[in-house]
């Protein structure tokens, strides 16, 4: 089951974060059809979050077709993201990448926008595509 972590400094909205979690745990394998997201009131406990919050960043998840409720018996994964597994051997050197940044005295921050800018460099033409789907 996915743990959340709401960050209330990162200005990013709190049921968007749920939804960023929601979405990594399925491309990553850690969420799979079939499987049950946290009840709202177990969400509500771990975060101190309102429920409301918790049931916003549902809907939304459901609109995108990846959950559906069932009522009386919680919200369930309807499909997965990506392929990606956990033990993929560029998650493991990722990690050696992210240690060394860390010994070099990069913050969690320097990071993100670094590794941000490399995604963005190699991924540039995706951007385009996206952008010109938006236009339509």
């Amino acid at each position: 089951m996915v743990e959340y972590r709401i960050d209330r400094r990162s200005g990013v909205a709190t049921y968007v974060q749920i939804v960023q979690q929601t979405k990594q745990a399925l491309r990553l394998g850690l969420l799979e059809p079939g499987d049950k997201l946290p009840t709202a009131r177990e969400v509500v406990e771990a975060t101190a979050i309102n429920p409301n919050t918790v049931l916003k960043a549902y809907r939304e998840l459901e609109r995108e077709g990846l959950v559906e409720a069932r009522r009386g018996l919680g919200t369930f994964v309807r499909k997965s993201l990506g392929t990606t597994p956990v033990d993929s051997p560029l998650r493991a050197e990722l990690d050696t990448w992210a240690g060394r940044a860390r010994e070099a005295g990069l913050e969690r921050e320097d990071v993100a926008a670094l590794f941000t800018s490399v995604l963005d460099e190699h991924f540039k033409n995706d951007h385009d595509k996206h952008d010109e789907g938006d236009e339509e």
